[in-house]
């Protein structure tokens, strides 16, 4: 991007002008929710999907992960973030009054579980869409391993509306506001969150301490320690859940995806879904007359790309991610760094939100040069650090090669993130990005504020492990969810979408003309023409 205003003042100076910091009423947020389904005593449910929810294959809210106990909740965008709270809440209410004596884990790092066998994987009916989500799902537990697919996260989608390209880019660039342009200036705001993104597992992460039964069988670097009541924890971890034991995967790493240009970013990405690997070639074939996996690639499809923020455009029937962002450019970001909140019943608190916004408007308008491939192993590095040391005094990160302390970086950010949420509370009329800026920072300031420092706090104070701590905050939630008030939905209309999906899995599993074998065959033989 050619840089008509190259310094972050300039830029804040352009953002604050009527005319750009009006067009930030029309910011879009939504989430995805993950919760694993438990047993009364904390065990993972092994009960299928309950169809009192709906199919998982086409409800538009409610639907499974990894896992049939892996539930997964979807809001759609809001305008308002209180609104993205409010639908959230009520679709856990309504899943709560359909699981019986089941409750919804509150954490990131799963329950105690016995084997891997005992994470019964996802089901997704007869058709041949349903059974490939299920084929890709068997596919990870062959290459990973099932523990892995069954840690939880929150993922935080947030697009800047039209009106604000229309108004920033001319501004700031000679891109005009078309699709490539807008691509462009997303591709610029993901550098930057993968420059600044170690402060999300600092300020959010909540999983410093694990059952020590998720650690059997796993060879780690990690130097653990024991907590009184039995489980694993690193003194000052933030987030194990984005360590190497979590959300990362070794075999990617020599992918080097590019973040430069979208153009580049599907060219890399494409290559590794097109690239054998050795280590998968293991799996290939069937086994007893089923497949083991999609395909030996490095990749079996775009979603195995471990990322903590992605590019998105929303996809239609049997359209892969990379062909939709191809066609129709970059319309929102997806946040993928965030850990289960337990202090909050769904998962994600209201301050959260206004936080996420006011630190992604500034990845947005922030200078953002290319990066080398020494570019994004620094942020990997400096990632990898925080998620298991980040509260560690006098922790030393790398910013642009020179060494520099967590606690001064943290400040820096805080101090132009904190011009921003200015400029939004301006345009928007409240204080609630300035508060949260203040909230945040005190985190900086005091790591024991900390949500990893809380929970260690309690779990060597109490005595308890992490699953009893846990359930003994997932018994709450559910009593307090259960007490809740609808207030986006109704109970009718949330029925409503349940009968409405099942029709939809029906007339699904009605067109199919195609086996399994020849649908798989066609699919990648399309996918194939497209990567050329």
């Amino acid at each position: 991007m050619q840089q008509h205003d190259s310094t972050f003042a300039a830029r804040l100076a352009i953002l604050a002008k009527p005319q750009v910091a009006d067009t930030l009423k029309g910011i879009l947020r939504g989430i995805e929710r993950e919760a694993l389904r438990i047993n009364a005593d904390g065990s993972i449910a092994q009960t299928p999907h309950p169809r009192t929810l709906g199919s998982a294959l086409c409800h538009d809210l409610i639907t499974t992960d990894f896992s049939e106990a892996l539930l997964e909740f979807i809001t759609q965008p809001h305008a308002d973030p209180r609104q993205a709270l409010a639908q959230l809440r009520d679709i856990h209410k309504f899943v709560l009054e359909h699981l019986g004596d089941e409750r919804l884990w509150p954490v990131s790092m799963p329950c105690y579980i016995d084997s891997e066998d005992s994470i019964p994987l996802a089901r997704y009916g007869t058709s041949n869409v349903g059974r490939m989500k299920t084929l890709y799902r068997t596919g990870l537990k062959n290459r990973y391993g099932s523990m892995m697919q069954a840690i939880a996260g929150v993922h935080f989608n947030f697009s800047l509306p039209r009106a604000f390209w229309q108004s920033w880019l001319p501004e700031v660039s000679s891109r005009q506001a078309d699709q490539d342009g807008i691509s462009e200036a997303y591709f610029a705001l993901i550098r930057n969150y993968r420059r600044f993104c170690w402060l999300i597992p600092y300020l959010y992460g909540a999983s410093p301490a694990l059952c020590s039964s998720f650690l059997q069988g796993k060879e780690t670097s990690l130097p653990f320690e024991t907590l009184p009541g039995g489980s694993c924890y690193l003194p000052y971890a933030t987030s194990l859940r984005m360590s190497d034991l979590g959300y990362t995967n070794k075999a990617q790493s020599g992918l080097n995806i590019c973040y430069n240009q979208l153009d580049k970013y599907l060219g890399s990405l494409r290559e590794a879904i097109r690239t054998p690997s050795r280590e998968f070639a293991r799996f290939a074939g069937k086994k007893d007359g089923e497949y083991q996996q999609l395909n030996a690639n490095v990749l079996q499809i775009e979603n195995e790309l471990y990322s903590p923020i992605r590019p998105k455009q929303p996809t239609r029937r049997l359209e892969k991610p990379s062909d939709a962002l191809a066609e129709r450019g970059v319309s929102y970001i997806e946040v993928r760094a965030l850990d289960v909140n337990p202090f909050s019943e769904v998962g994600i608190c209201l301050n959260q939100f206004y936080f996420l916004d006011a630190f992604l408007v500034y990845c947005a308008i922030h200078p953002s040069a290319s990066m080398t491939q020494e570019d994004f192993a620094e942020t990997d590095r400096n990632l990898r650090a925080v998620v298991t040391e980040g509260r560690r005094p006098g922790l030393m990160l790398s910013k642009s090669g020179q060494s520099l302390s967590l606690q001064a970086w943290a400040q820096q950010l805080f101090a132009d993130i904190g011009q921003v949420a200015r400029v939004m509370d301006e345009a928007m009329g409240c204080d609630h990005y300035s508060a949260s800026v203040t909230t945040e920072l005190e985190k900086v300031l005091e790591p024991a504020l900390t949500p990893s420092a809380r929970i260690l706090d309690h779990l060597q104070s109490s005595g308890q492990n992490t699953g009893q701590y846990a359930l003994e905050m997932a018994q709450q939630y559910k009593q307090r969810l259960l007490l809740h008030e609808y207030s986006f939905h109704s109970k009718e209309e949330l029925l409503r979408m349940v009968e409405q999906s099942w029709q939809r899995q029906a007339e699904e599993e009605a067109s199919d003309s195609l086996s399994f074998d020849a649908f798989l065959q066609d699919y990648f033989a399309l996918q194939a023409r497209t990567c050329a």
